[in-house]
Order: C-alpha cells, then sequence, then structure tokens
C-alpha cells in the first residue's frame, strides 16, 4: 500500500514516518508534500490508499485539499493532523470524508489506530468495489451475448423469430405486428487509429459501447434494435423496424459516437424488406451498399443500397504495371521502386471513384504477380528458403481519422517490394559467393576423392582461408560437411541387398572398406552391416 504525508513543517512529518508502524502495516510507498497543491500533483501520480494532511498550510491549505480529495480522489481515505482544536475545521473534515482529526502533538497509539481503521475501511470499499465490478461485468456480458444470439440467428434463419416474439416485445418493445424492416451493418474499420489502439486490449468492450450507443437513440424512440453480430468478427447490425426515418436516426447514431469516442463510422443500410422472412436479404443488401462505397468520399458516412452494380468509369488493372515495377524490384534501387509504385498511384488517383473490392482486386493481383516473380528469382528453392518475405493479408490503408489514405497505400506497397528486392538482392549474393560454389561443388563430386588442397586449387584460394570461411559460413568443418554428405549417401545405398559395403564405399568416396566401416559407426552408431540390417523391408 502507498501513503502520503503532507504538512508543512518537515518535524511533523519526520514524526509520523516515525510513530507509525508501516511494514506491520503493508505500506511500503511514503511520500510527503509541504502544501496541498503539491500534494495532489503527487496523489495523481501514485494513487495513495492513506492521506495525512495538516489543515493550515501555505499555498493550499488543508479543507481546499480535502474539498479535492472528495471529489476527484474519493477512494483514498484521509487523517487530518492539526494543531487547532477548531470546530470548524473538524466539521469540514468530516463532511469532506475525512476519518479522523487528531491533534498535535501526536499520540502514537491514537495514530497508529486511525491508520488500522483507514486501512481496514479502504480494503471494505475496495472489496465492495470489486464486487460490484465484477457483477456489472457478469451482467453485461450474459445478458447482451444472449440477445446478440438470439438477433444474429434471425439473419440466418427468421423463423425463429416466432418462439422468442414475446421475448423480444418485453425487452426491445418490438411489436408482434411489424411486417417489415431495414438492416443497417455499422462498419468499425473507419474508427480512428487512436481509438483502436485504445481498445486493442479489450475490443470487446469497444463493441459493447457503441452497441449501447446506438439502443440509446433506437429504444428512445422504439425505432429498432444495435446488436453484436455473431457471425462476424467485426459487425454491428441494426434492425430498424419503427416507422421513423432511417436516414435522420442513422445520422443521430453518427452523431452519438461522435460526440462519445470523437470518430465516425461508415454504416450500410438496406432496402425495406419484409420482417423476418427478409432479413438474410437485408443483410446482403447492407453489405453490398458499404463494399460499394466510394472511398474518396470520406465525408460521406451513410450508404444507402442502391441495386446499381458498380461501374467504375475507367477500368485499371495493377498488371498493366507490373512489368515497369518487376524490373524497378530487380534493379535494387528503392528510389527506381518509389517511381515505378508513383506511377501506378498516379492512375489510380485520375479513377472518380474506388471501391473496397477494387482495393482488394488489386491487391490479389499484386500478390499473384509477387508469387510468380518469386518462383521466377528462386526457383525450386523457394520451398526451402527461410524468411523469405510474402505479401501481407489486405488491410485497408486508413488514416488516423479512419478515411481511405492513398498515401499509407503507397507506402505499403513501396514496403513490400522493397523488402522482396532485398531478399532478392541477398539470395543473388548468396548463390555468387565463392564458398556457397564451394559446397556446391562437394555435393557434386562427393564421390570423388577430394581434398582441401585440390579444392583450394581449383578456386585459386589458399587452404586457410577456405577452412576459415567454410566454417563462418556452415558452422561446420569443411571435412566434416563432406563426411556427412556421403554418410546420408551412403544410408541410401545401403537400403539396396545387391550391392556389397564395399561397393557401396567406394560408390561414396572412400576406396578402404575399413576406414569407411569406421567412419560411418563413428558418426551413425552402428556398423553399415547393422545399419542394413534394421532399415531394410
Amino acid at each position: 500500500m502507498k501513503a502520503i504525508i503532507v504538512d508543512d513543517e518537515k518535524h511533523v512529518r519526520d514524526a509520523i514516518r516515525l510513530l507509525v508502524p508501516w511494514n506491520e502495516l503493508g505500506i511500503d510507498d511514503i511520500r510527503e508534500a509541504p502544501d496541498g497543491q503539491t500534494a495532489i500533483s503527487l496523489i495523481k501520480e501514485h494513487k495513495p490508499q492513506i492521506i495525512f494532511t495538516d489543515m493550515i498550510m501555505p499555498v493550499m491549505g488543508g479543507a481546499q485539499l480535502l474539498e479535492w480529495l472528495h471529489t476527484h480522489y474519493p477512494s483514498g481515505k484521509t487523517i487530518v493532523i492539526s494543531g487547532f482544536d477548531d470546530f470548524q475545521l473538524v466539521r469540514h473534515t468530516v463532511q469532506y470524508g475525512g476519518l479522523d482529526y487528531i491533534l498535535k502533538p501526536v499520540d502514537a497509539e491514537q495514530l497508529r489506530s486511525a491508520v488500522i481503521k483507514a486501512i481496514a475501511s479502504w480494503r471494505q470499499d475496495e472489496d465492495e468495489r470489486r464486487r460490484g465490478q465484477q457483477l456489472n461485468i457478469e451482467m453485461n456480458q450474459i445478458r447482451p451475448a444472449y440477445w446478440d444470439k438470439m438477433l444474429s440467428n434471425l439473419i440466418t434463419d427468421p423463423s425463429t423469430f416466432e418462439s422468442v416474439a414475446d421475448s423480444f416485445a418485453n425487452e426491445y418493445g418490438l411489436d408482434r405486428n411489424v411486417r417489415e424492416g431495414r438492416l443497417a451493418i455499422v462498419s468499425l474499420d473507419t474508427l480512428s487509429g487512436s481509438l483502436k489502439q485504445k481498445f486493442e486490449s479489450n475490443i470487446d468492450l469497444l463493441f459493447f459501447s457503441i452497441t449501447n450507443i446506438c439502443n440509446e437513440f433506437l429504444q428512445a424512440g422504439k425505432q429498432g434494435i444495435a446488436y453484436r453480430y455473431w457471425n462476424s468478427d467485426d459487425a454491428i447490425l441494426i434492425l430498424l423496424y419503427g416507422q421513423g426515418s432511417a436516414e435522420r436516426i442513422l445520422n443521430d447514431i453518427q452523431q452519438g459516437i461522435w460526440s462519445v469516442f470523437h470518430s465516425r463510422v461508415d454504416i450500410g443500410v438496406s432496402n425495406v424488406q419484409p420482417f423476418p422472412s427478409g432479413l438474410p436479404t437485408a443483410y446482403t443488401e447492407a453489405g453490398i451498399a458499404l463494399r460499394r462505397r466510394n472511398l474518396w468520399l470520406t465525408d460521406k458516412k451513410i450508404h444507402p443500397y442502391t441495386g446499381q452494380p458498380s461501374n467504375p468509369s475507367a477500368p485499371l488493372s495493377f498488371s498493366d504495371y507490373a512489368e515497369l515495377i518487376q524490373l524497378s524490384v530487380r534493379s535494387g534501387s528503392k528510389e527506381q521502386i518509389e517511381k515505378s509504385v508513383q506511377q501506378w498511384i498516379e492512375a489510380v488517383k485520375r479513377l472518380d471513384s474506388i471501391e473496397i473490392g477494387q482495393l482488394e482486386l488489386w491487391w490479389q493481383e499484386y500478390t499473384v504477380l509477387r508469387n510468380r516473380w518469386q518462383h521466377e528469382w528462386f526457383g525450386d528453392r523457394l520451398s526451402d528458403m527461410k524468411n523469405v518475405p510474402g505479401a501481407s493479408r489486405f488491410q485497408l490503408p486508413l488514416d488516423e481519422k479512419g478515411a481511405f489514405s492513398i498515401a499509407l497505400w503507397r507506402e505499403l506497397l513501396i514496403g513490400e517490394l522493397t523488402r522482396l528486392s532485398e531478399h532478392m538482392l541477398a539470395h543473388q549474393q548468396q548463390d555468387n559467393n565463392v564458398i556457397f560454389e564451394i559446397a556446391k561443388y562437394i555435393q557434386n563430386h562427393y564421390h570423388q576423392d577430394i581434398t582441401l588442397q585440390e579444392i583450394a586449387n581449383h578456386f585459386y584460394l589458399s587452404r586457410e582461408y577456405i577452412s576459415r570461411k567454410f566454417k563462418q559460413e556452415f558452422h561446420v568443418n569443411l571435412s566434416d560437411y563432406l563426411s556427412n554428405i556421403r554418410l546420408e549417401k551412403a544410408k541410401l545405398l545401403l537400403l539396396n541387398p545387391h550391392l556389397k559395403i564395399a561397393q557401396v564405399a567406394a560408390m561414396v568416396g572412400y576406396e578402404d572398406e575399413k576406414y569407411f566401416s569406421k567412419v560411418f559407426k563413428k558418426m551413425c552408431g552402428c556398423s553399415p552391416n547393422e545399419y542394413r540390417k534394421v532399415n531394410q523391408k
């Protein structure tokens, strides 16, 4: 626990430090302040449970501090230690939540009793707060989740309405005689970045909060119900069944979300459909309305379904720019990559309308082209290579305010292509590295009598340089590398019962059968014959 001692006289603060058995009472963090104003800053920062304060101090006295605590920090337990036996001061202490009023000079036992009482009071309040919070959490989780499930079922199986119609009428005022309605989908994609970050660790709380805001407007005029759709990870649905204007109520909801979170959301809304049988159609229409919205128009947030198919003014394909972008990636120049991507971005900017589906199609084209380029550059080795950068999962490029950002789209592409270019260059450098050429040479000539000197002569390098660099690159001696290859080949040949041990030895580069058997047993733990007996079918 934490405590703070507020008194303008240092000897009084020192006396309190000496008189209270802090360790015995479980208080291990003790702060001091010479006046109320300094105390407020420390209280905000450290959140002490116990507060000792004098009443008469410069800058800000104890009376003003008690008033501030009563309003801004009611959970703290305050003990007043004063040199004035004044009724008004005592009354002020009680009025603003002080637990005790102790006169100076301080009596040790009286002070200890006051601290024990304050600790007990704080723990009792804390237990009650926790129980209340837990109860609220459980109620807020169970009850809404139940109704979310019931309402979600209406989208997939409208016939379930009859079995729960009376419950809906009692809970939401939904008249059983309602024969038509509309469905709206609230998209959380376009929430501001700061809001998403704030709720990153508790996204359920964000859904709960926005759903409550929607229902405040809907239930006031019995216009509809907002709920989290169970068959989607990021959708809040609004079932509109009232007689009022859907446009008006959705705009009110927009304003309500803005006033609480200072962020706006996009809402797709269906045409009027029969209720409840038309709910699946309404859900499809609302989803289409969201996907067909023009991302350039960031000020338009309500998107009604029009029934008209999307008809872009000028079709644009990412593949049209594939050759230019591929050449820039192969150049290894970030500047060239930026120039090629910029040409693509300029073409996108000339479009009158961009929809989410169009962005997804372009990203799919990019992913297919990228995979093709990797196979061209890395060939059959691609499946064996580690850390090959793949295309990221498609994400709508949104700025801090939740609006579509062509600049972020550009940076995303440049970053993806730059990483691919860097990996390609590293791969090429690896292939051209003489040490890897030596490794390839060993792999192709393992069955011959290869010596370090022969390799040095073949590659015009010193034996010492080859040994040192080979060990640095492969973390194994060249001779052990050769032995491992020979032994792996030998294991395969031993599976053939018609080959003699001597023949196998010669085929993997050992002229001496006994030496081959000795090396084999040392590295494999058994002789060639034993290996053959165990592994042959």
